[in-house]
């Protein structure tokens, strides 16, 4: 598993690479702020007793903040990643209660070259919890920078005989 994969330009990332997030616990403030933030106040989420009574037994967090949770714990570096281009497959596997730690791994599934300047990077994301169970999955496309390269001095065309300057160097009144 490779440290910090998310920290490499575009061309330096390999298609298997993987790395895994600390953890962070689910909390009742968490779902409190995500209700307010989105207007979710399902009672599923926000109402103790009618979620006591649910199939869940007790309130969980909103599948949305998991998956938001999840891409706030990737190690991104801004300095590369420069947006999130899309988000599918989503699919939520088990409820998540207030006071579960969840974990994300990403693995690079694809690699796009888009431009010059950018390529298109496709992550397999596993949201765990701490008895690695599996809460949800998703794949994510993130836009990503490419190392910049130095414009060429002849313009991107083959060198040829012309561009290479063959004059003498002296230095000091001696040939180098």
């Amino acid at each position: 598993m490779i440290e910090a994969p998310f920290s490499l330009d575009f061309d330096r990332l390999e298609q298997g690479a993987r790395v895994r997030s600390r953890g962070r616990t689910i909390t009742e403030s968490d779902l409190v702020s995500f209700s307010a933030l989105t207007g979710d106040w399902h009672p599923q989420h926000a109402d103790v007793a009618w979620a006591a009574e649910s199939s869940f037994g007790e309130r969980i967090a909103h599948g949305m903040l998991v998956l938001s949770y999840a891409l706030g714990l990737l190690p991104i570096d801004p300095d590369r990643v420069v947006a999130l281009r899309g988000i599918r497959n989503v699919v939520f596997k088990r409820p998540v209660p207030i006071g579960t730690t969840i974990r994300v791994e990403a693995e690079i599934a694809a690699l796009k070259p888009l431009d010059d300047e950018h390529g298109l990077v496709e992550l397999a994301l596993r949201v765990r919890d701490a008895d690695e169970r599996l809460l949800a999955r998703a794949t994510v496309e993130a836009l990503w920078r490419r190392e910049r390269r130095e414009p060429s001095p002849n313009g991107g065309r083959p060198l040829t005989a012309a561009d290479i300057d063959l004059s003498p160097v002296t230095e000091g009144g001696v040939l180098i």
